[in-house]
């Protein structure tokens, strides 16, 4: 059977067309794969992007946390008096409220030159210390103990007690009054912390 032109192009339409039809659903899944694919790309960069914000986020609430906690110890450093200058006078004044507020029998004191625990720390503050002898006369163990639990609580300053010792009095006067059966001497250093551009 010999094919005509005319039956010729009846045969090659449906195949042209149905080639055509292949093409563009080609090009449609190509398309739709590659948009999928700019979809997915441009959602974990999304997703990316969010991850480091959110990390930022961290970080700052994390800092602005860890400032804050500073600037609280800061103000209990300072409503404390550990922070700032030697206040010699008020400590003073606080030795002599102790010896009234507990009615001690007596009480004795000398502080020492302050100087410098060290030249440099870490927080960039530095450390001073004012050595104290203190010396009780006391009518048992728990004067004492309440003494220095008095001090250390209303001093303004970090109260450091290094060692305390305990003795009957020595002279025959004080034993003839028998007030105070006990004598109390005590070494303690009065610490107090300032910047070291505040030292000079």
């Amino acid at each position: 059977m010999k094919l005509t032109r005319r039956d010729f192009r009846k045969l090659l339409l449906p195949l042209v067309a149905t080639l055509m039809l292949f093409l563009t659903a080609g090009i449609l899944a190509w398309w739709s794969h590659a948009e999928t694919k700019g979809a997915a790309q441009e959602r974990q960069r999304a997703a990316e992007g969010k991850t480091r914000i959110e990390a930022r986020l961290r970080q700052f609430h994390s800092e602005e946390t860890e400032l804050k906690e500073r600037g609280l110890l800061l103000k209990r450093l300072q409503d404390s008096g550990i922070l700032g200058e030697e206040r010699r006078l008020d400590w003073m004044e606080q030795l002599r409220n102790t010896q009234r507020d507990l009615r001690l029998p007596g009480l004795k004191y000398e502080f020492a030159a302050q100087a410098p625990l060290n030249r440099t720390t870490p927080s960039g503050y530095a450390w001073f210390n004012s050595p104290l002898r203190l010396q009780m006369r006391l009518l048992h163990e728990g004067d004492l103990l309440n003494a220095l639990e008095h001090i250390q609580r209303e001093a303004r300053a970090m109260v450091i007690v290094r060692s305390c010792q305990l003795a009957p009095p020595t002279t025959a006067g004080e034993r003839r009054e028998f007030v105070a059966p006990l004598n109390a001497d005590c070494n303690m250093d009065w610490l107090t912390a300032r910047q070291p551009s505040a030292r000079n």
